[in-house]
């Protein structure tokens, strides 16, 4: 079978995202969705205590199993994980989906993709797009906007032994490798989604604030209380010896700076538009959690060979990160009040 492909999917991509949001933000271009507005409105911490996988999209899921519903629950977006219906014919699935217009979300593992700098190297789980498949040419058309991007044909075959890949445990790769692709996939849904306006924006600044500052939350470790249990953990573990620990902070750590990158790109857009510069200071202090998250993720990435060796450094970055976090918070706050 072959699907002729349309126009490859809008590279969308950012500096501290992941595939998670540049593969969720090609749906929503495709909508007529801003990538920003819906991707960057929501924001929250939330750890999940022995819920991280080693999978560059991996993200704490406040509804489970709908990734899209947690990053933007304003938005109308969801996401449903799927495994092919045949196994024995995994491409049955992309076939059924590119018929209906749809194109899927799948799990792959760089190891097999020629434009990946990590093709024969190093195992790591990753998202991309299929927008077309041309069976009869022994080719699949995927997109992908991380760097170096890529938009375009690939074998067929090099498709098929990514997205069934073992992804075995890779040396090279701690945080990304030792997770089974079996060809899962998503399915993205995007539904009506309320105009960006002050008013809307009051709202969900007020959400946020609400959520940051809430004494418990049932589904893990949230908001501010969950970011210091989260810090203090880290360092405790670190000091006992811990690599687990260190190595779940650098995928874990990814999707909460990203969450919170977008967030001060949203408030930038907002306060430049509507000239709000309580806004733009927000932004200013989201962007500030974003960043001092390097130091955390970095830190433990390098220090998981020796964990008590990098716990001072893990708890002087976890500090400066409990500090960026209330001080963003605080400016949500008066933010939320200017709207």
């Amino acid at each position: 079978m072959s699907t002729t492909p349309t126009a490859p999917p809008a590279l969308w991509y950012r500096d501290l995202i992941s595939c998670l949001q540049s593969t969720l933000a090609a749906a929503l271009l495709r909508e007529g969705r801003d990538p920003v507005d819906a991707l960057g409105a929501h924001w929250e911490f939330l750890f999940k205590p022995g819920d991280v996988t080693s999978e560059e999209f991996y993200y704490p899921c406040r509804y489970p199993g709908d990734l899209g519903r947690s990053l933007a629950p304003h938005h109308g977006l969801s996401t449903t994980w799927h495994r092919p219906a045949d196994p024995g014919d995994p491409l049955e699935d992309v076939r059924r989906a590119l018929k209906d217009g749809h194109h899927p979300v799948i799990a792959v593992d760089n190891f097999h993709l020629p434009f990946r700098p990590a093709y024969q190297d190093v195992h790591a789980a990753h998202l991309i797009v299929v927008y077309g498949l041309d069976e009869a040419a022994g080719q699949a058309y995927v997109s992908d906007a991380m760097p170096p991007a890529h938009a375009g044909p690939i074998p067929v075959e090099a498709l098929l032994a990514a997205w069934t890949s073992a992804n075995p445990k890779d040396v090279q790769d701690a945080f990304f490798s030792d997770s089974a692709i079996g060809g899962r996939y998503l399915t993205v849904t995007v539904r009506d989604a309320p105009a960006t306006t002050p008013a809307f924006v009051r709202e969900v600044l007020t959400a946020n604030v609400a959520g940051f500052e809430a004494d418990r939350d049932t589904a893990g470790w949230g908001g501010l209380a969950g970011v210091r249990d989260f810090t203090t953990s880290l360092a405790d573990r670190a000091r006992a010896g811990d690599a687990r620990a260190l190595e779940e902070a650098y995928p874990f750590g990814w999707g909460m700076q990203a969450q919170a990158a977008l967030h001060a790109e949203f408030l930038r857009s907002c306060g430049t538009r509507w000239e709000l510069p309580a806004l733009r200071e927000a932004a200013r202090l989201a962007e500030h959690v974003a960043h001092a998250w390097t130091g955390v993720r970095i830190t433990a990435a390098h220090g998981r060979r020796d964990p008590a060796a990098a716990a001072p450094d893990l708890a002087r970055h976890g500090g400066r990160l409990v500090a960026a976090y209330e001080a963003a918070v605080a400016g949500l706050r008066e933010a939320a009040g200017f709207l």
